[in-house]
């Protein structure tokens, strides 16, 4: 949204904290409170942050670490992404439309605040390694043994169909082992969601990839659930990133 006096948005806050510091190129930060609500913005009268990548790439990062900064300060919050801007119209200022959907959704986002409160997210990455996973498949070995007798440009090829038939092993297996880590991640969780986005490095075929909110004393079950994990299956290739607020676990109403 574009218009005059418009505020870009960084949390919703239980309370209003005293000293939100500065944002993004340094802005200043305010809060905006009704009822016990509080939206942290900083005044911006243009439209989304633009600019080169590197621009961007800092802008991200700002508002990543201003908010990082309200939630290690203790502030229970929820998230807001990168360039979300409420504007002013002609009819109405931005803090009024702001504080109008403030009200609108108190009920509901004082919900999501007590869902959140004490909680942390963890990212959780798990894949396997396609060599390893594939170490023993009668079809893999026959192919690596057979390279070693032929020629450069035919291990070329060799090298080609072997990376699809260990693909196709750790594929196989990651299907079989899905639902069983799923589960055990659940089970260590308040509540997980699923990172669709989530690439994982060459050779290594994704598992899976969630977001966990969990509380500070549960991280450590956690840890403990992917430590058994990577014991049992050797070719278990796992990042465990966080703890960070609560970003998937915000679902902020529109």
């Amino acid at each position: 949204m574009t218009g005059p006096g418009g505020l870009y948005v960084y949390a919703v806050v239980r309370g209003a904290p005293a000293d939100p510091g500065t944002g993004i190129d340094d802005a200043p930060l305010r809060v905006v409170t009704v009822d016990g609500l509080s939206a942290v913005v900083h005044h911006h009268d243009d439209g989304p942050l633009t600019g080169s990548d590197d621009d961007v790439r800092r802008r991200v990062v700002e508002h990543s670490d201003a908010v990082d900064r309200l939630w290690q300060g203790g502030s229970t919050l929820l998230p807001m992404t990168f360039n979300v801007i409420v504007a002013g119209t002609e009819d109405e200022s931005a803090q009024s439309r702001l504080e109008s959907w403030l009200t609108r959704h108190a009920e509901e986002l004082l919900a999501r605040l007590d869902r959140v409160d004490g909680r942390v997210e963890l990212r959780v990455e798990i894949g396997l390694d396609q060599q390893e996973a594939a170490r023993g498949d009668p079809d893999a070995e026959a192919v690596r043994a057979e390279l070693e007798a032929r020629p450069p440009g035919v291990q070329r090829l060799l090298r080609k169909r072997l990376d699809r038939i260990e693909r196709d092993v750790a594929g196989a297996l990651a299907d079989d082992l899905y639902q069983g880590y799923r589960r055990r991640l659940a089970g260590v969780s308040q509540e997980l969601t699923e990172n669709r986005g989530a690439r994982a490095e060459p050779g290594v075929v994704p598992v899976l990839s969630f977001s966990l909110l969990v509380t500070r004393e549960e991280s450590g079950a956690v840890g403990q659930e992917l430590a058994a994990i990577r014991d049992e299956q050797p070719a278990a290739r796992i990042r465990y990133l966080g703890p960070w607020p609560p970003y998937s676990f915000a679902d902020v109403p529109q």
